[in-house]
């Protein structure tokens, strides 16, 4: 069955940097698209970034120039690079994936922006 498993998450100061990971197993990782969502208690999840089976990305205005994903198709897994976090990044961070029009979601990866 499908499985995203994230991790990567943790506490850091703002300014500072995390790489997420997301993990992906049974379906054909390299021919769909990835997507990297986040959610604040009480708000909608919102899409962080998206990268296509060529490897073209997508991201939203919010954290264009400091986030960065990238895909490994070997090792069927998706990256989050996060530069210069701000503490407006805190969130729990999901990686999703739709397939034949059903959606798939990680448990999720929680990422803390503090002093």
């Amino acid at each position: 069955q499908v499985q995203l498993q994230e991790c990567g998450g943790g506490l850091v100061q703002p300014g500072g940097s995390l790489r997420l990971s997301c993990t992906a197993s049974g379906f054909t990782f390299s021919t769909y698209v990835m997507k990297w969502f986040r959610q604040v208690a009480g708000k909608e999840r919102e899409l962080v970034a998206e990268i296509d089976s060529g490897s073209g990305t997508n991201y939203a205005n919010s954290v264009k120039g400091r986030f960065t994903i990238s895909r490994d198709n070997a090792q069927k897994t998706v990256y989050l690079q996060m530069n210069s976090l701000k503490p407006e990044d805190t969130a729990v961070y999901y990686c999703n994936t739709r397939i034949l029009g059903r959606v798939y979601w990680g448990k999720g990866t929680l990422v803390t922006v503090s002093a």
